[in-house]
């Protein structure tokens, strides 16, 4: 093998797969992938799903994060005839939007698999791992089957929490099958989006119902976060999406790599530039998308009429160094952790703020352990990889696209109170081996701006649990306008 095939091969492979690599458990990446293979997830869907757009984000997160991460596959039972209630065009029904995220529609899924109840349902307690999503406003996480009272009310329609416990579940589901947490499975795990330093389950976690969504945003970056961010801000519930202008700015192509990572790609995309990829994507979910095909860097400007609030998703450290010099009246940025202990990892910032982003990333990272003297590479040596190739292939990040997803919720909920005039915070740090050490700093008052918003729809105004015929009115109107947008399908 030479230098060229082991780039090829750093490009295409599983950043998840390449953590057995990294621990030294695997003795080549077929090992790794086999390995990996044999990791499967079920899930059983209550028919209560059919009325609630935030248990369907959840439902869709679980399968588009699960298929990246468990590659022997994601079986879902429960959903016949339940109409989709989410803004995902040409999609109409759930089957048809779980079946286009890579979920197996089944009547009944396996035994002895790790399962995942989403809604009512399901009440085995006999399997290792039995976990169900929850939400409540801007909580979400998860609880044991078992322990049906811990369950949140479920009341409160809102989208991210939905989207947040469903990437709980499968990083618990995930750390279940490692091995290497025994409490995964058996504890309450999660998060309020409102008051991310209370307890999630608490009352004041519930927050407000909101009446505003953002209307222009700038993305740096369109890789894990960055298509996290999109996931979630794509299935909120906007009246008139044809009034939100998004900015999409990356260089780079889409890598078989990136398929394990970023919930927006799928291997027919492989190859595209990825900002055009995702811009077809985000303009068929009826957004007005520019892009932006060059390098964030210090020397970079926005103009007066572009959006003031950029959303960063890139893991250099000179190009975030740089965030504050574009001229955004707010940036609010995630990075995740990237090896063997630390890639459950989040942190997310806001600028400004007590620290400027010059001081946070000086200069750009190093320190991190590459080793090539494990059993996998040192397989790849034997067939004839050189060094460098090597040293390349094993200095890429290990990456969890659950990860990702549950920063994105922090950042879009930084990003919802905002345009709602609530509170802000300047840094949120947090684990997934075990969330309840956090880290949450409140910002200091800032100068009030305007972010730009437009009007929710009208079905998640409500401080109930909406109808299946109100959110359908809703989802059936973005799908009637979508048919208008060119190439949209």
């Amino acid at each position: 093998m030479n230098a060229i095939d082991t780039d090829l091969l750093a490009d295409r492979l599983n950043r998840l797969v390449k953590l057995a690599m990294d621990t030294g458990e695997a003795s080549s990446i077929e090992d790794a992938e086999k390995l990996f293979s044999g990791y499967r997830l079920a899930v059983a869907v209550g028919e209560d799903v059919r009325y609630s757009a935030t248990q369907q984000a959840a439902l869709l997160t679980v399968i588009n994060c699960g298929r990246r991460s468990l590659l022997g596959g994601v079986e879902v039972e429960g959903i016949a005839g339940m109409p989709l209630l989410l803004p995902l065009h040409p999609y109409r029904t759930l089957e048809e939007a779980v079946s286009s995220l890579g979920g197996k529609v089944v009547g009944a899924v396996s035994p002895n698999v790790p399962l995942v109840v989403v809604g009512d349902g399901r009440e085995d307690t006999d399997r290792a791992f039995a976990v169900r999503t929850t939400f409540d406003g801007w909580a979400g996480g998860i609880v044991p089957v078992r322990a049906q009272e811990l369950r949140l009310a479920e009341r409160q329609e809102f989208i991210p929490s939905g989207v947040l416990s469903g990437a709980v579940a499968v990083a618990e589901a995930f750390q279940h099958l490692r091995g290497g947490n025994p409490a995964a499975g058996r504890r309450n795990v999660g998060l309020s989006l409102w008051r991310p330093e209370a307890d999630w389950r608490e009352r004041q976690a519930v927050g407000p119902v909101i009446t505003r969504l953002p209307s222009a945003l700038w993305l740096i970056g369109i890789g894990n976060v960055g298509q996290a961010y999109l996931w979630t801000i794509g299935l909120l519930p906007y009246e008139n999406p044809n009034e939100v202008q998004l900015v999409l700015q990356d260089y780079d192509v889409l890598a078989p790599s990136n398929d394990s990572t970023s919930l927006l790609t799928q291997q027919a995309l492989i190859g595209a530039r990825k900002t055009r990829a995702i811009a077809h994507w985000a303009d068929s979910r009826g957004f007005r998308t520019a892009i932006i095909e060059r390098r964030f860097a210090s020397d970079f400007r926005v103009g007066a009429d572009d959006p003031a609030v950029a959303l960063c998703g890139v893991d250099n450290a000179l190009a975030r160094s740089a965030l504050e010099d574009a001229g955004f009246a707010r940036v609010i940025e995630a990075g995740l952790g990237y090896g063997i202990r630390d890639y459950l990892g989040f942190r997310t910032h806001v600028f400004p703020g007590s620290r400027r982003a010059h001081d946070i990333w000086r200069a750009e990272e190093n320190g991190r352990e590459i080793r090539t003297d494990l059993p996998a590479y040192q397989a790849l040596e034997a067939t004839g990889a050189d060094q460098c190739g090597l040293t390349k292939l094993a200095g890429r990040t290990v990456g969890a696209p659950f990860v990702g997803a549950v920063a994105a919720t922090v950042v879009v909920g930084e990003l919802l109170r905002m345009v709602n005039g609530g509170h802000t915070y300047e840094l949120i740090d947090g684990h997934l081996r075990n969330l309840d050490h956090r880290t949450v700093v409140p910002a200091a008052a800032r100068e009030p701006f305007n972010p730009g918003s437009t009007e929710a729809a009208r079905a998640a105004r409500q401080d109930r649990r909406s109808t299946a015929t109100e959110f359908q009115l809703y989802a059936s109107a973005g799908a009637n306008l979508l048919a208008l947008v060119p190439n949209g399908s």
